[in-house]
């Protein structure tokens, strides 16, 4: 038994020191760009898109799908950031599908490892606080709908507790696919007029 536990606490171990390496990278990335002056101004950041070309939206997708699934950046950061740098409506398009894809990986990543790996990515306390507020919840597919209709929720932790409580896929992904464009459209319009 206590083997197994051992075993259980390596696992968790590993995909944490996984998970914070691929965020530190990614934050020098953008640390040094941003000591490089490149993003002074909105004008700045979108010429920097441009280089990308093409592929400056795949990589914003890209880019939050990636902070759902490891949850170290507040996705509103992305969400602003494609809309100052392509516009409110392909900023909202990458955005809402980088994050739709984000928040179904994550569900099924929590399917796959189960609570080790909601241990790896969040602190004990809030599983625990999450998961008495939620045995009290009559209907959790509508408190999961309402959670992503609104800002500031915690959804990347509720993606991956809906994988652990084994919640229909199917319904989990409609959730997902009406309830997440709402609040992201309210950030990209927002955000869109700064363009």
């Amino acid at each position: 038994m206590s083997n197994e536990f051992s075993n259980k606490n390596f696992r968790s171990k590993k995909i944490k020191i996984g998970a914070i390496a691929i965020a530190v990278v990614f934050f020098l990335i953008l640390a040094k760009q941003f000591f490089n002056h490149k993003f002074a101004s909105v004008e700045d950041l979108q010429n920097y898109m441009k280089q990308f070309g093409i592929a400056a939206p795949l990589i914003l997708t890209v880019f939050q799908a990636f902070q759902v699934v490891v949850p170290v950046l507040p996705g509103y950061l992305g969400c602003a950031a494609g809309a100052i740098a392509f516009g409110s409506t392909t900023g909202f398009l990458c955005n809402y599908i980088g994050i739709s894809l984000g928040s179904i990986i994550a569900y099924f990543l929590a399917r796959k490892y189960g609570i080790d790996i909601i241990l790896a990515m969040f602190p004990q306390k809030q599983y625990e606080k999450w998961s008495k507020r939620l045995e009290k919840s009559k209907s959790y597919a509508r408190f999961l709908f309402i959670a992503t209709l609104l800002p500031l929720f915690p959804d990347d932790f509720l993606c991956y507790f809906s994988g652990l409580i084994n919640m229909d896929s199917k319904r989990f992904i409609w959730i997902i696919i009406l309830g997440k464009p709402w609040c992201i459209l309210a950030y990209s319009l927002a955000f869109g007029l700064i363009k």
